[in-house]
């Protein structure tokens, strides 16, 4: 049995933040119910590649949860996600402010029908503020943010991340924490509260270092100008084969083996050099670099422990033996009785392990079976069908 399986989640979200957060709930235990509305162009289910008739990325960020059909400007909807509140008391949903409670689903309407309900807002720019109402991506967050002005090249400015930093560090961890901070809250007190999440605030928040250095230092951080984002040794290299390797060398011990094991002691004492001395220094380690290629350089830091490693594919990463040895990779059931290849959960306990039940499922899937859960008989749900409120008749 999961570590989160006392909880039951309603979950509203589309896209990535959402889903990815409610997807760790569900690993960690937690029973989510997804809604989602049949009229509702949804790009995860729609982005490539297919595992059959189903995206495989939407099969990865809905596995174990329940879907339920449910257009929400239906007006019988509003009492069915009241009757499911009572049950299900924590509610995930990722509108822009006042969305919500138009659709009678609001923090305050859903309060009201059960008063220890747990309702986290996951957004862009939060419920308040002047960009409260602007809609945003990823990319639109780290720009704002300030992360962006200082996460690049000089020569080239700043580049779209691989993955979606601020969604998922900004939104869907704060989400997780938020969520279960106030589910420990209202163990104590027994009272519920409405979670404002932005993946605005959480972007910044994440820009610590740059942040210190401009309020307390009155400095202005630039592209390779700090430690830690090109400024000094710390970075990547170019082999001869094209590949890279990264160094992070930055203790006196790390940076001394590195400069040894590249056959240049030398360097050693240049651990902390500035502006145009760094440059010169990192010219001369390229071109150390690039004389060898990525495999060879990797073979000769097998077993020193440097802090260097090669820069590797998705695909090898994947097959890496540490990504074995974590159980990162997973096999799921699919509803056909084949398994998928997904992404593991990344947190382990000693106690208990990550439940992966099934794929993401079609839309509605489970309507009829939740809907049965909370009281509702089959002659309510065929009147329901018959007047549209789970989608087109």
């Amino acid at each position: 049995m999961g570590v989160l399986s006392s909880l039951k989640v309603l979950d509203f979200s589309v896209l990535l933040p959402g889903p990815f957060a409610s997807l760790m709930l569900a690993d960690l235990g937690a029973d989510v119910v997804r809604i989602e509305n049949p009229g509702q162009f949804d790009l995860v289910r729609s982005f490539p590649p297919f595992d059959g008739d189903s995206s495989a990325a939407h099969a990865y960020l809905n596995r174990s949860k329940r879907s339920v059909a449910l257009d929400l400007k239906q007006p019988q909807s509003a009492d069915i996600v009241k009757r499911l509140v009572r049950k299900y008391d924590i509610v995930l949903e990722p509108f822009r402010p006042g969305v919500m409670d138009r659709l009678g689903v609001g923090y305050e309407a859903l309060k009201a029908a059960h008063p220890g309900v747990i309702y986290c807002s996951l957004t862009g720019y939060g419920q308040t503020g002047p960009l409260r109402d602007r809609a945003g991506h990823d990319i639109n967050y780290l720009a704002l943010s300030g992360v962006m002005s200082h996460s690049g090249r000089k020569a080239a400015g700043p580049v779209p991340q691989g993955c979606q930093v601020a969604d998922i560090g900004g939104g869907s961890c704060n989400a997780l924490v938020g969520i279960l901070a106030a589910v420990i809250h209202r163990q104590q007190t027994g009272e519920g509260q409405h979670v404002d999440v932005s993946m605005f605030d959480g972007a910044l928040a994440w820009n610590m270092f740059a942040a210190t250095q401009s309020l307390t230092g009155g400095e202005v951080p630039d592209y390779e100008s700090m430690t830690l984002n090109g400024g000094s040794a710390y970075d990547y290299y170019r082999t001869r084969d094209g590949r890279y390797l990264s160094v992070g060398s930055l203790e006196p011990r790390f940076w001394l083996g590195f400069c040894e094991t590249i056959g240049h002691p030398e360097l050693a004492a240049r651990v902390y050099p500035s502006g145009v001395e760094t440059e010169k220094l990192k010219e001369k380690i390229r071109a150390i670099i690039a004389q060898k290629t990525r495999d060879e350089w990797t073979a000769t830091f097998a077993g020193k422990d440097f802090c260097v490693e090669p820069v590797l594919t998705v695909g090898e990463a994947l097959a890496h033996p540490q990504t074995s040895a974590r159980g990162m990779v997973v096999n799921v059931p699919k509803a056909d009785g084949t398994t998928q290849p997904q992404l593991g959960c990344p947190i382990t306990f000693s106690g208990s392990e990550a439940e992966y039940r099934h794929a993401g499922v079609p839309l509605g899937t489970h309507t009829d079976e939740v809907l049965h859960e909370i009281g509702y008989t089959d002659d309510d749900i065929q009147g329901l069908r018959k007047s549209g409120v789970f989608g087109p008749v």
